[in-house]
């Protein structure tokens, strides 16, 4: 089983889907309008599910989860909203529990702050490498937020990371939000 959380318009997974019809595609995000959409150009062997993310990889089998791709994840800033957050320290120890042995684990963010909390905690429970350029497979980018981000010449971070056979032994690192930072461009409570 191969997982986009946070799939947006499902762009990765069908085409994705379409290429490997012998995989089962797994696209969740909480917005259901654009997930309808997807359902509807849907191959067999992908399925669309408007929930929240965190809640269903709760509920997952140990070693049932062979990928997951996590592409432009939210950042949060606003002290009333950054619990939305999906991607923390506990997050990553569960997805460990859920993937496979030597499951593969991808991430994406054109957010540099972000980027690096994601690499640390990511670190604790995946052998995490930073991939050098734009996907082979898709230089024009993966999904519609990166193909916006290579438009407007940002620095993207693309990440893989293999499952480690037992999490390091070492704290997770601080959150990426701190109140008061300077600098930081804050969301009002109701995006």
């Amino acid at each position: 089983m191969i997982v986009d959380l946070g799939c947006g318009d499902g762009r990765w997974v069908l085409k994705s889907a379409a290429e490997h019809p012998q995989r089962e595609y797994i696209g969740i995000d909480l917005v259901g309008v654009p997930l309808e959409r997807a359902a509807k150009k849907a191959p067999k062997n992908a399925t669309f599910l408007s929930t929240d993310g965190v809640e269903w990889l709760a509920k997952r089998d140990r070693g049932s989860i062979d990928e997951v791709h996590i592409y432009h994840p939210q950042p949060y800033y606003d002290p009333t909203v950054v619990g939305f957050g999906m991607l923390t320290a506990a997050f990553f120890s569960r997805l460990w529990l859920a993937m496979k042995r030597g499951g593969t684990l991808v991430l994406q963010t054109d957010n540099k702050r972000l980027g690096k909390y994601l690499l640390a905690a990511a670190n604790l429970h995946f052998e995490v490498e930073v991939q050098p350029g734009p996907w082979p497979d898709a230089p024009e980018g993966r999904t519609w937020r990166e193909a916006l981000s290579i438009r407007r010449k940002l620095t993207i971070l693309r990440a893989v990371g293999r499952r480690r056979a037992k999490p390091l032994d070492i704290a997770p690192p601080p959150p990426y939000f701190v109140p008061g930072t300077p600098g930081l461009r804050h969301r009002r409570a109701t995006q």
